[in-house]
């Protein structure tokens, strides 16, 4: 699976899932968006992560599963056995490391191994991450990688599309592979350890224009394995749960109730549809604060959850529609939506050294 399939899969309501393993992580970089340390102890229990993802059949199932963290390769035999386990029922996996294992000159076994078992491996690289494994390191072990047969590719955060560090790290990417290995390239967001310094994501925009939100399109299991319609760290963390972005717990819960509920709510395709704001302002109630700030208060706003009309095969048809235009433009379209659009022909391996900036 090369990146650009999965990034194409983005905009569409549970096409996707996130598995969060562990916070724990033996990096320490300045923006990481979940603080993991390695002393954090926050995961979900293996058995209940495992029997979701067995619940899984071939009839309904996400088509691509996102393993990440912390750093997922501190369970190397977790991971391999919930791709296996995910691949059987048809699902495509994928893998986010920090990299970690690179220092080494030989990747241990164990790693190697998992990541063979997935159909995506994806390795962060920023200014951040080198300053504790360099470049140089994490090239020679994704050679390494690419020679088992799995589809690479690069995650990469900077300051924006002016960031000089981006400039650099794409162009040695392009020249280290040929052109032929893909990179996603984001802008570091105000989360974890990064809200103390990185700009704000996003500014509200007008209450009266929609404004529909992607990121609530794939549902997201946390480190305590409950289950979130959205993706914003401050929104996986934060608890209680709105009660509109709560979709369960993988310990009660199996895929087919959680993708019903992700799929079904009202509340979530008028928020993939329109948009938080544009729903928010049915309600005489103040939002002050950013728009996904906006969105984690209609969980307690009854006029706005009432006004919620998107139900039913209607609804169903209306949410369609708004994936397919966050779709458009294909892969690269969707990263000149949603992450540092400079950079976005990069998504598409092939690309590597060219932008449109």
């Amino acid at each position: 699976m090369e990146l650009g399939e999965l990034v194409g899969q983005r905009p569409f309501p549970a096409a996707g899932l996130l598995l969060g393993l562990t916070r724990a992580c033996p990096l320490r970089c300045a923006h990481c968006s979940t603080g993991s340390t390695m002393t954090a102890r926050e995961e979900p229990d293996p058995g209940h992560l495992l029997d979701f993802v067995g619940s899984f059949t071939e009839e309904d199932r996400p088509e691509v599963v996102m393993l990440t963290g912390g750093e997922p390769l501190l369970l190397p035999a977790l991971a391999g056995e919930l791709s296996t386990l995910a691949r059987g029922a048809g699902s495509r996996t994928a893998l986010l490391s920090g990299m970690f294992f690179a220092r080494s000159r030989e990747i241990p076994p164990a790693i190697l191994r998992a990541i063979g078992q997935v159909d995506h491996f994806s390795a962060s690289l920023d200014v951040h991450h080198e300053r504790e494994i360099p470049r140089a390191d994490v090239f020679r072990a994704m050679h390494r990688i690419r020679e088992t047969g799995v589809a690479v590719s690069f995650h990469l955060t900077g300051t924006g599309a002016d960031d000089p560090y981006l400039a650099d790290i794409t162009r040695a990417i392009a020249e280290e592979f040929d052109g032929r290995v893909p990179s996603l390239v984001n802008e570091v967001r105000p989360f974890g350890r990064a809200s103390s310094w990185a700009r704000p994501a996003r500014t509200a925009p007008d209450a009266g224009k929609a404004s529909p939100c992607a990121m609530a399109a794939w549902p997201v299991v946390a480190f305590d394995g409950r289950v979130l319609a959205c993706c914003n760290q401050d929104t996986v963390d934060l608890r209680p749960v709105p009660a509109h972005l709560d979709l369960g717990h993988i310990a009660v819960d199996d895929w087919a109730t959680v993708r019903r509920r992700a799929q079904e709510s009202p509340v979530l395709r008028m928020i993939r549809t329109v948009g938080p704001t544009h729903l928010s302002a049915r309600s005489s109630v103040s939002r002050p604060g950013s728009y996904c700030d906006g969105c984690r208060a209609l969980g307690a706003d009854e006029a706005a959850s009432a006004g919620a009309s998107a139900g039913g095969a209607a609804g169903a048809l209306l949410d369609l529609a708004a994936a397919r235009r966050g779709a458009a433009g294909g892969p690269e379209g969707v990263v000149r939506r949603h992450g540092c659009a400079a950079y976005a022909p990069l998504v598409v391996a092939g690309a590597a050294g060219r932008s449109s900036r």
